[in-house]
């Protein structure tokens, strides 16, 4: 998925969603969890960054750097529910999508079988007690090249493990406009390193301080949107909450494992940046 920058209009689908996703979300659920939603996040983030820095920066960029600060937390999820959405859209087909052979292999790897995934992907999603995202993700792993593992986010929660440091330790209700670097500075405190100047770090240590402690690399590939605005329209809730998990039964079949395919990488063994 490409990154837009902040001075971003919404960017158009793939494929003309116009009269919904057949078989998975109608005309009308389409509009408002795309159309109406996305331009919205859209509008409020432009409205944060217009004249700072960020208003010249890609969407991740924003996502990692407001995350460390608790004064920015309106422009991180802002930034991030815009970047979540469209990467939950991107990946979506009007028709079924076979998997590519490579991608199924890799996927088999880490989960045993794809029935495996899929339950693990739905059933994270329907034992969700809140709105937010079920991730594929590709891990940096040691000795993996291709490992795959399934992870959730709440809210407008961020998969990337860059914008997990968030201290949101003050209360913005009235401490408006902090801009400090805690999170950065508890984050070196976390480093055990040998620095070759007067404060600076070596570059392993700045490396790692990319990453919250004990966290690992990871690559979103595909996700699920479990948000309510998504899936109630059309699928209600169900006399015992069976709507959400007709809804990702639906998705399933309209994954674009193609697109998935693309950002898993996997022929050069690399990580997608």
């Amino acid at each position: 998925m490409s990154q837009r920058r902040s001075n971003h209009t919404v960017n158009p689908l793939e494929h003309n969603f116009e009269k919904g996703i057949p078989g998975f979300l109608t005309a009308n659920a389409f509009s408002i969890a795309w159309t109406e939603y996305q331009s919205l996040m859209i509008k409020k983030l432009n409205s944060l960054v217009a004249g700072t820095d960020y208003e010249a920066k890609e969407m991740k960029h924003i996502i990692l750097n407001s995350s460390r600060d608790p004064g920015q937390a309106s422009i991180f999820n802002y930034a991030s529910m815009a970047h979540n959405n469209e990467f939950f859209f991107q990946k979506l087909s009007p028709q079924k999508v076979k998997m590519p052979e490579q991608l199924k292999k890799a996927l088999i790897e880490s989960f045993g079988s794809i029935d495996t995934l899929r339950d693990e992907m739905l059933g994270t999603a329907n034992a969700m007690f809140g709105p937010g995202f079920v991730w594929l993700v590709k891990a940096d792993q040691p000795g993996m090249t291709n490992a795959f593992k399934v992870l959730a986010t709440y809210s407008a929660g961020s998969p990337y493990p860059g914008a997990h440091w968030r201290r949101q330790d003050i209360d913005l209700n009235t401490a408006a406009g902090a801009a400090d670097q805690a999170g950065i500075q508890v984050g070196r405190g976390y480093l055990e390193n040998s620095a070759y100047g007067a404060g600076r770090l070596s570059p392993e240590a700045e490396q790692r301080l990319a990453l919250p402690p004990g966290g690992i690399n990871v690559n979103p590939v595909l996700c699920l949107n479990t948000w309510e605005h998504v899936w109630v329209p059309d699928y209600s809730v169900g006399l015992v909450g069976g709507g959400k998990a007709e809804y990702g039964a639906k998705w399933w079949d309209r994954i674009n494992w193609d697109k998935v395919y693309q950002d898993a990488n996997l022929e050069t063994k690399k990580f997608k940046h």
